[in-house]
């Protein structure tokens, strides 16, 4: 029997679903428990999850990221890969038990039937690489601010047990507050800086394809308006020098109207979907 590649990603999902069971099992023990399984599902996940991406860009020949399932599969590729690597670090592996949920909730609406459609027509089918390269920065920029988001639920986690003098806090292999802030600020630069260089590309992909017409898109627009929020977002921080607890809850809120308003967008959009 042959695997295809939705069949590769629902093994993943199946490990992603089993990481977010074993993360209540650390969150009721308070963090104190070792967390090497919760990393070893996670890499499990990854593996699988990357062999779903490799046979779909084999298959098609093309950069997986044409429709909302693959782009959702991007997502969480990159979210896993950036936690697998920032897990080298010990004290920093329990944004798995915190990643875990986000990426069974992407993985199962990924699987939801009809998103996976490929485009007809002869729009853009993302076969050029401007376009390729394009559609990769923007979804790595969402994997970081998802990996931001993540780090502002840890830190408002910590920062709330510190708070209320639990013992959990004084316990647990958390990383400090301190650390976590640090984590945040810098996955939303670099999911700035990915973003920026993305949408950067757009006149190049325009003309190389004369009759592409952008003006008016829904995605364009939603996408200059992501773009403008982080923005803002950073600007906060930086410029006004605001304090941890508000950017983690400016991370948090910011990559859930993302993802709740991604594939909206998408779908109303005339070039994405073509």
């Amino acid at each position: 029997m042959t695997f295809s590649e939705r069949d590769y990603f629902k093994l993943a999902v199946l490990f992603y679903g089993l990481c977010a069971m074993y993360s209540v099992f650390l969150w009721r023990k308070g963090f104190r428990e070792d967390n090497r399984i919760n990393y070893v599902l996670m890499f499990a996940a990854a593996i699988f999850n990357t062999i779903a991406m490799v046979k779909r860009g084999f298959s098609f020949n093309r950069c997986p990221v044409n429709n909302i399932f693959e782009a959702m599969m991007f997502v969480s590729w990159t979210i896993v890969a950036a936690y697998l690597a920032i897990g080298l670090f010990q004290r920093l592996r329990f944004l798995g038990a915190f990643a875990a949920p986000f990426l069974l909730a992407i993985g199962i609406f990924a699987l939801m039937p009809g998103l996976d459609v490929q485009p007809q027509g002869p729009g853009p089918h993302f076969v050029n690489g401007w376009v390729s390269l394009h559609a990769a920065l923007i979804l790595l920029a969402y994997g970081a601010f998802g990996l931001s988001s993540i780090a502002g639920v840890m830190y408002l986690t910590q920062e709330h047990d510190l708070k209320f003098r639990k013992l959990r806090a004084v316990l647990s292999r958390m990383p400090s507050v301190e650390r976590l802030e640090r984590v945040t600020n810098r996955a939303l630069a670099a999911g700035f800086a990915l973003l920026t260089v993305g949408l950067a590309l757009v006149p190049m992909i325009v003309k190389q394809a004369p009759g592409l017409d952008l003006k008016g898109d829904p995605k364009v627009a939603w996408s200059i308006f992501v773009w403008a929020l982080y923005l803002a977002l950073l600007g906060w921080r930086w410029r006004f020098s605001a304090g941890g607890r508000a950017i983690a809850w400016g991370a948090i809120g910011s990559f859930c109207f993302v993802m709740l308003t991604f594939w909206g967008f998408t779908l109303l959009s005339p070039v994405h979907t073509r």
